[in-house]
C-alpha cells in the first residue's frame, strides 16, 4: 500500500528579538485537524533566556535538537544538557513545569513538535525522557542509515516510551540511494527535509521534490489497524540527504491549543489557567 501525499510547503521564517533569534511553523497550529495526533511543530534558533520557567497541560512534546546545546531543567529536579541529535520526549499530562535555555553562549537550534494526548490522559502524570544520539539504534540500509528513536522500524523498536503511539526516525542518505519508509498505515505522518534533496512518492503523478526546509503530509487509512503498513518511497537527489519522519496514531477528538495548555475546552483552558495560579503546577524550575 503506498503512502499518498496530502500537502506539502516550505517553512517561512521570522526574525525574533533577542534572546530568540528565529522561528518557522513546520505543522502551523492552524493544521491540527489535518495533522491530529500532532498539534505543531516550531523550528526554533534561540539563546539562554527565551524559554524561562513556564507550565503546560495536556499535550506531549517531542524535542530534536538540530545544533548548538539545549538545556532542560524542570520542578520535579530533572536537569539535562542535550546535544545535536539528541531527541527529549515530555508528557506534560497533569502539570508540566520546566525552562529550555541555551547553554552558555549557544544558539539552540531545536524542532519542537506537540503531539496531543486522549481526553482522558490530560490529566496523566508529568515525565520527561531524553534519548542521546549516541543510544538510539541505528538500521543500515542500501545507500544510508536509519536512527530509530521512536516506534518500530525496519525490525527494530526505538526507545522512547511514548503515550500516544508513534514513530520518529532520522533517515539519512547518499545521492542516488532509493529508500522504502514502512509506517502502520492507520498513522496520521508527515516528515520534514534537514538538508539535502529527495524526490518523494511513486509514479509521475504522485511525485514531488524537496529541499531543505520542505514539509510533505501523507494521507491515510483511517480504518486500517497498526499491523497494516504503508510505503513511502524517498530517493535521494544530493548527497547527505537528511530528514525525519514521524507518524502517529489519530486521536479524532475537538481540542482547544491556548497559549501553553491544550485541552478539549475553553472552560478546560480557563481551569489550567487557575491551576497554574493557584499553585497546582508546583514550584518554579529554576
Amino acid at each position: 500500500m503506498n503512502r499518498l501525499i496530502k500537502d506539502h510547503w516550505y517553512v517561512q521564517y521570522s526574525e525574533e528579538t533577542l534572546p530568540a533569534i528565529q522561528k518557522g511553523w513546520v505543522l502551523p497550529v492552524d493544521k491540527w485537524a489535518d495533522c491530529d495526533p500532532f498539534i505543531l511543530m516550531a523550528e526554533d534558533w534561540f539563546k539562554k533566556g527565551t524559554f524561562p520557567d513556564h507550565p503546560h497541560r495536556g499535550f506531549q512534546t517531542v524535542t530534536y535538537v538540530i545544533d548548538g546545546r539545549l538545556e532542560h531543567i524542570d520542578n520535579a529536579g530533572g536537569r539535562d544538557i542535550l546535544q545535536a541529535g539528541d531527541v527529549q520526549y515530555m508528557n506534560a499530562g497533569w502539570a508540566a513545569r520546566h525552562a529550555e535555555d541555551g547553554v552558555e553562549n549557544d544558539i539552540a537550534h531545536t524542532l519542537q513538535l506537540w503531539v496531543n494526548l486522549p481526553k482522558e490522559k490530560k490529566k496523566t502524570d508529568t515525565f520527561y525522557q531524553n534519548v542521546y544520539a549516541e543510544k538510539a539504534p541505528v538500521v543500515a540500509i542500501p545507500g544510508g542509515t536509519l536512527k530509530v528513536f521512536s516506534g518500530s522500524i525496519a525490525g527494530i523498536t526505538g526507545p522512547l516510551q511514548t503515550i500516544v503511539p508513534m514513530t520518529l526516525t532520522e533517515i539519512n542518505l547518499e545521492a542516488g540511494a532509493e529508500y522504502i519508509h514502512r509506517t502502520p498505515a492507520n498513522h496520521n505522518a508527515f516528515l520534514y527535509v534537514l538538508s539535502g534533496d529527495v524526490t518523494i512518492g511513486k509514479g509521475e503523478e504522485e511525485e514531488i521534490q524537496l529541499k531543505k526546509h520542505g514539509v510533505a503530509t501523507f494521507q491515510y487509512d483511517e480504518t486500517g489497524d497498526s499491523h497494516v503498513v504503508s510505503d513511502c518511497r524517498l530517493i535521494a537527489n544530493e548527497r547527505r540527504t537528511k530528514l525525519l519522519f514521524y507518524s502517529g496514531l489519530p486521536i479524532k477528538e475537538h481540542i482547544v491549543p491556548y497559549g501553553p495548555f491544550v485541552m478539549n475546552t475553553m472552560d478546560e483552558i480557563k481551569e489550567a489557567y487557575r491551576d497554574y495560579h493557584n499553585g497546582k503546577f508546583g514550584p518554579p524550575a529554576i
